[in-house]
């Protein structure tokens, strides 16, 4: 094999890698999405925010301010179950991921 063949294959096999990471964390993000625009009043108002770090992403959510308390629920029981289901789906994925809500 030529150097040049390698150096591509090399490169390929890299962008492969990193495009499989982005989709992993924008898997997650859907799923988040999916609960967060299902439970709040305002979906027009949600969005979502991905930081992807080396090992794990983290997920910040902004909801309307009439609907955080809808998000978060009665003792964070409502947050702490998407964290629970996305944790889940990070671990299927070989990931870690951490929900936040932004007001």
């Amino acid at each position: 094999m030529s150097e040049e063949l390698i150096s591509e294959t090399l490169a390929d096999e890299a962008t492969d890698a990193i495009e499989a990471e982005e989709l992993v964390s924008d898997r997650i993000a859907d799923l988040v999405e999916y609960l967060v625009v299902n439970i709040v009043d305002d979906a027009d108002g949600v969005s979502l925010e991905v930081i992807d770090g080396s090992n794990s992403s983290t997920i910040e959510v902004t909801v309307a301010d009439g609907d955080v308390a809808k998000v978060i629920g009665r003792h964070g029981r409502t947050i702490k179950a998407i964290r629970t289901l996305a944790r889940a789906l990070a671990a299927r994925l070989d990931t870690s991921v951490e929900v936040e809500v932004m007001g």
